[in-house]
């Protein structure tokens, strides 16, 4: 065998020993950054549950203003400490209705959204969603306040148990806002939707007295 040909078989038998290192490598760096993510999960997972635990102490009758705080800061160090927990939206949410609490609008809006751009889902996205009409409602900003109920009621249909809450929502913000004419036609939306629901007589004791006061 010629020197060249060794020299070609050598480099073969080199270069497949490396890419097996290099594909062992790669499967152990996949491998543990699985772990990595996995246990900082669950890490997160229980360190919201704490955070959580004490935001709704802090939301129960009597709650001092410095336990409030205290679910404050544990809430924050958690959206802190874990940027990409999946549960994240729930740890915002909740922050967001600690500041609406303590009557900081402007905060608790900020932490509503928050919840939604990190990929909020399902209840907790309504929740947040309203949650800013809220905000915007308290601070007297009535077209604001609308626009976010309409953006929840969107998101959800008449099986949804929060459908004729956010439509009570869109309906109060109209009349607030000078709408009573809109306000009527939601109402009745209501009914005709989901005669049946757990509000339906409220609805039906707000359409009359508006009836009443716009003569229709």
């Amino acid at each position: 065998m010629s020197l060249a040909s060794r020299l070609v078989g050598l480099f073969t038998v080199r270069l497949a020993i490396q890419t097996g290192i290099t594909l062992v490598a790669v499967v152990l760096l996949a491998l543990g950054g699985w772990y990595w993510y996995e246990s900082r999960e669950s890490r997160g997972h229980l360190a919201l549950a704490d955070a959580l635990n004490l935001a709704f102490q802090a939301q129960g009758p009597g709650a001092s203003a410095e336990a409030r705080e205290k679910a404050v800061q544990a809430l924050q160090s958690v959206m802190s400490d874990y940027p990409r927990l999946s549960a994240l939206p729930q740890a915002a949410y909740q922050l967001g209705n600690l500041r609406y609490r303590a009557g900081e609008y402007g905060a608790a809006r900020g932490a509503y959204e928050v919840a939604l751009a990190k990929g909020a889902t399902g209840t907790v996205r309504t929740l947040s969603a309203l949650g800013i009409g809220y905000t915007w409602e308290a601070e007297r900003a009535y077209d604001k306040a609308l626009a976010a109920y309409e953006a929840a009621a969107r998101n959800v249909g008449p099986a949804d148990f929060l459908y004729e809450e956010s439509l009570l929502d869109v309906a109060r913000a109209q009349e607030l806002g000078g709408k009573p004419s809109a306000a009527l036609e939601t109402y009745r939306r209501i009914l005709k939707d989901v005669p049946a629901g757990r509000r339906s007589d409220e609805v039906r004791s707000l359409l009359a007295k508006l009836e009443s006061r716009s003569g229709k």
